[in-house]
């Protein structure tokens, strides 16, 4: 082989190698978030407003709508499943793609907004401002194993200017739910749902 062909083959061996290593970084890159899940987890409205103009109005009419408190078990990107009155495992190969607490209150946003009654405004941005506020406590977001049901269940509080406040529980229940993470989210959609539904009849 004559020196320019050696140095041919030299240029093209390099050009494979960093090729190689090229793909070799992708990978590694693709490969630094673990696993990926069977499931990515979202809550997606039933009802949505229609694009344009929205309710209008001067923000101390407003409804302010806050992220639900909610304690550890529900406060992760992770489904948890009561195995009994004692025990709390999680949902195999599921996971939110946001936190459930934060998902759930732009659901309740986007089902009250829908109705076309009121400004809704949400986050703190408006704390103090919105004539209503409408917070709560998230107690249940999953899977029940021993009634093979997922459950949502939300204990909203109503706190209107001048210190009115009113407090109710709302609950939705979807039963004959296998615990696969398909059929799991979505009842926890549907369950979401009804929940947001009963919700924004309540606030008007």
């Amino acid at each position: 082989m004559t020196f320019a062909g050696r140095m041919g083959a030299g240029r093209a061996i390099a050009k494979n190698g960093a090729a190689l290593a090229a793909l070799l970084l992708l990978a590694g890159c693709l490969s630094l978030g673990g696993k990926v899940p069977a499931e990515l987890i979202s809550l997606t409205p039933d009802a949505s407003a229609p694009a344009g103009a929205l309710a209008a109005g001067p923000r101390r009419d407003a409804l302010s709508v806050r992220d639900p408190e909610a304690d550890r078990r529900l406060d992760v990107q992770r489904v948890p499943v009561r195995i009994d009155d004692a025990s709390i495992a999680y949902l195999k190969d599921a996971t939110w793609v946001e936190r459930p607490t934060r998902q759930f209150r732009h659901l309740l946003a986007e089902t009250i907004r829908a109705r076309g009654n009121r400004l809704v405004l949400e986050g703190g941005d408006s704390d103090g401002q919105a004539k209503t506020t409408l917070s709560g406590r998230l107690i249940d977001m999953g899977y029940d194993a021993r009634r093979q049901s997922v459950i949502v269940r939300y204990d909203a509080l109503r706190e209107e200017t001048g210190g009115a406040v009113t407090s109710r529980r709302f609950e939705a229940i979807v039963p004959g739910v296998p615990a696969k993470a398909r059929p799991v989210a979505t009842a926890l959609n549907k369950a979401a749902n009804a929940v947001a539904a009963q919700v924004a009849d309540w606030v008007g």
